[in-house]
């Protein structure tokens, strides 16, 4: 009896630690998740092979589906933009372990708005000027360069809320947009050039087809984000791997060169949202002040607590 309790007590505790080393690798939906599985799925078998763990993709329809995802610990890594990872970091358990770096050397990529080629729309000033005759392709509430970065530079800082500016608005991926532009369906619509580099290697009678009428400053390239709850044995097997990974090897270069023309990645931290945690806080700022349904006493209240937030970040 005795003996076979301990056999059995045994076999639970080597299914719990096989459990534990079990990974669900996030990928936020920038574009079909065919396209995304294609991109992302050698680098998953290598650091499959390389770290021992069992690596699953895990895809959901928006970047929501990810963060609630590491949430509830069905993600334990992820692959995000600035702001969903400043989600994540903020009610999902998550923290910021690594970060993508560009191929070319340089620090980030950028937003962009596109318009198909023969459109009378040449400039931002055509679209705010003409925006109720419009129709909009935005981005995913939780994403960096389709939604926060457009968000403030283009809506909070002309006083737009973009709900209402437009005759139609609706929301997709980057990928999404760009071919909504390309083939006519949207006015005018908000993708990135991460975006607009797949698209010309893919598809470049669609991205010959896009003219693109504004361009965002520049966006911090994305992290990637580690569960906390990950044992700590296991989180210094991917931070080891992702840090040292295309480093020296061909075939890994040619691997992430595929991802997003990168080089690779380096070690990083949440200190590397603080900058988005500015953007947000300014595009917050930005609405209260023009919302004429707030008192000034409201408004003032509202005001400084975000200005006292924004002195914490600096």
């Amino acid at each position: 009896m005795i003996q076979r309790a301990l056999v059995a007590l045994a076999a639970g505790l080597t299914f719990t630690l096989a459990h534990a080393q079990d990974i669900n690798f996030g990928i936020i939906s920038t574009e079909s998740t065919q396209n995304l599985k294609a991109d992302w799925q050698p680098l998953l078998d290598d650091m499959e092979k390389q770290t021992g763990l069992k690596v699953k993709a895990f895809f959901a329809p928006d970047y929501a589906g990810i963060i609630e995802g590491m949430r509830f610990n069905k993600v334990q890594v992820a692959w995000l933009g600035n702001k969903s990872a400043m989600e994540a970091v903020d009610r999902a358990n998550g923290e910021v372990f690594a970060q993508m770096v560009n191929a070319d050397g340089t620090q980030g990529y950028y937003s962009h708005f596109v318009v198909h080629k023969d459109s009378p729309l040449t400039s931002l000033d055509d679209v705010i000027k003409n925006g109720k005759s419009l129709s909009f392709g935005n981005g995913d509430p939780n994403s960096t360069s389709g939604f926060l970065v457009p968000g403030y530079y283009v809506f909070a800082k002309n006083k737009i809320d973009a709900k209402t500016h437009f005759k139609t608005v609706r929301s997709a991926n980057h990928e999404t947009n760009a071919l909504a532009a390309a083939n006519k369906q949207v006015d005018v619509a908000v993708t990135n050039s991460e975006t607009m580099g797949k698209l010309q290697d893919r598809q470049p009678e669609k991205a010959q087809a896009i003219r693109i009428i504004w361009t965002s400053p520049l966006i911090p390239l994305d992290p990637l984000v580690l569960n906390k709850g990950v044992p700590e044995a296991t989180k210094q097997k991917i931070k080891t791997f992702f840090v040292n990974y295309a480093k020296t090897d061909a075939r890994e270069k040619a691997i992430v060169m595929q991802l997003s023309k990168l080089s690779g990645f380096k070690a990083s931290s949440n200190d590397q949202l603080i900058p988005i945690r500015q953007l947000d806080l300014f595009g917050k700022r930005n609405k209260i002040e023009s919302d004429g349904t707030l008192s000034d006493a409201d408004k003032k209240a509202q005001i400084a607590a975000i200005d006292q937030q924004l002195s914490a970040l600096n």
